[in-house]
């Protein structure tokens, strides 16, 4: 089904960017020598194969057929020094592309040699060594006797994880269900050395597709645009919207900015039509060709793979999601004074608690809005099925205070936020107020409140 492996196509080289953060350290001399890195064994291999958390980090669902062998992106992430093309990805490169490395996957030595500075992190073998590790975060690398790779496939944590940072910017300890708010998943999608079977989905050339890719910026990505190709806002702007994080779970009726529907639909859609693994989905609702109109034309709404990869884990998958808890903030990121104070308005005068309800910090039941309810436009509702704007959860904003907020980033800082409900609302909130309920919203979740 080519077709729907053009969908995984862009995210496809956000993997890319994951996989340029892994690596080799080359030769004396100029020789190319094998790492030993290479020889060590993978993380995945000491774990629980079917595990939900195991399936979230690792599982590709055969989604390396369509990253490696139809976008061919394992080639651009190589180079030609291991017959790919162009430079290859380096891990500084990768870095900067918002790329994680797991600090636990990494031999010790490796970790002492990263902390002093013996590393070459503008060697593309060097990432390719990290993908032997399996320690970039939502990568696999499928290594060949040449010592470069065969092909990639992604995984849920490539969007839905970071880092704690705890060796270097970028390096750490695994945060499951975390936004990559770093991830500059268009700019790696761009690197693909074969984008012209998105070209060909949407209807236009490369270069408008690169530009499109190119629009989104760090921490977005446009799930929509292979339903609709809507690459742009009325008013210019990029359609994509910003990674959610995948934390905080349990109780919350849907998962997207949108709806759509439940989390292990999202994971259903998610697995089939943007990772482009191997699996059944059905949705008749994309047989609206009035709204997703490639999707209709491309029957995105019935697939049907065999062997099937994908469906059986979901029940696993949707369990490890649904145990991930929204972290506490560090007690000294928020004021603890203001925001007792906060939480009276939040649930007073502040009108907040009508619609972010305790514990869950979103609506109990069908948590789904129009625009107009909230003062703003309909444009990317308008892009799901039931045309509204989910009521987002609260708890762990703290974690993705970067790149904005609302499902676009429209509002850059929890205070315009709060401003734009106090006129939205007709609230009447002194300045006193709302200092006090942003540092209450800084504080979620936090039991004493």
């Amino acid at each position: 089904m080519p077709r729907l492996r053009i969908l995984a196509s862009f995210a496809a080289v956000a993997f890319v960017a994951l996989i340029i953060v892994s690596g080799t350290k080359a030769a004396p001399g100029g020789q190319d020598q094998q790492s030993p890195l290479i020889a060590a064994s993978t993380a995945s291999e000491q774990r629980p194969p079917n595990s939900g958390q195991q399936i979230f980090r690792f599982d590709t669902f055969g989604d390396q057929d369509f990253w490696g062998g139809t976008l061919q992106l394992h080639k651009a992430i190589e180079g030609t020094r291991f017959e790919g093309v162009g430079p290859g990805i380096s891990p500084r490169i990768a870095l900067a592309l918002g790329l994680k490395v797991d600090v636990d996957a990494l031999p010790r030595q490796l970790q002492e040699d990263l902390k002093h500075g013996k590393v070459n992190l503008d060697d593309p073998a060097v990432t390719l060594a990290l993908l032997k590790l399996n320690s970039v975060v939502g990568i696999t690398g499928y290594p060949n006797q040449r010592g470069g790779l065969s092909s990639v496939g992604i995984q849920c944590s490539l969007c839905h994880s970071t880092v704690d940072n705890s060796l270097a910017s970028g390096i750490g300890h695994r945060l499951d269900g975390w936004a990559n708010r770093d991830l500059n998943v268009g700019a790696i999608v761009a690197a693909s050395p074969n984008l012209q079977p998105i070209a060909d989905l949407l209807g236009v050339d490369v270069a408008t597709v690169l530009a499109v890719l190119n629009s989104w910026g760090p921490g977005k990505f446009d799930a929509e645009l292979f339903m609709d190709g809507k690459a742009f806002r009325p008013d210019g702007k990029s359609a994509s919207t910003l990674i959610p994080p995948a934390f905080g779970l349990s109780g919350v009726n849907l998962h997207t900015w949108t709806g759509w529907g439940s989390v292990p639909y999202w994971n259903a859609f998610v697995a089939n039509l943007e990772m482009h693994g191997k699996g059944k989905f059905f949705d008749p609702r994309l047989d609206n060709a009035q709204q997703f109109p490639i999707a209709a034309a491309n029957g995105f709404g019935y697939v049907n793979n065999e062997p099937d990869l994908i469906t059986s884990k979901l029940p696993a998958l949707h369990a490890y999601q649904l145990g991930i808890p929204a972290p506490a903030p560090p007690s000294s990121s928020y004021n603890h004074q203001a925001a007792k104070r906060g939480a009276v308005i939040f649930a007073g005068n502040g009108k907040c608690a009508t619609c972010h309800m305790e514990p869950m910090m979103t609506e109990s039941g069908w948590n789904m809005h129009t625009g107009s309810d909230v003062c703003i436009d309909d444009f990317q509702a308008d892009r799901a099925p039931d045309r509204r704007y989910r009521t987002a959860p609260l708890n762990g904003l703290w974690t993705h205070m970067e790149g904005g907020f609302y499902h676009d980033g429209r509002f850059a800082t929890l205070a315009d936020v709060v401003n734009h409900y106090d006129s939205c609302m007709s609230l009447g909130l002194d300045s006193s107020d709302k200092k006090d309920l942003i540092e209450y919203l800084k504080s979620l979740p936090n039991p004493a409140h």
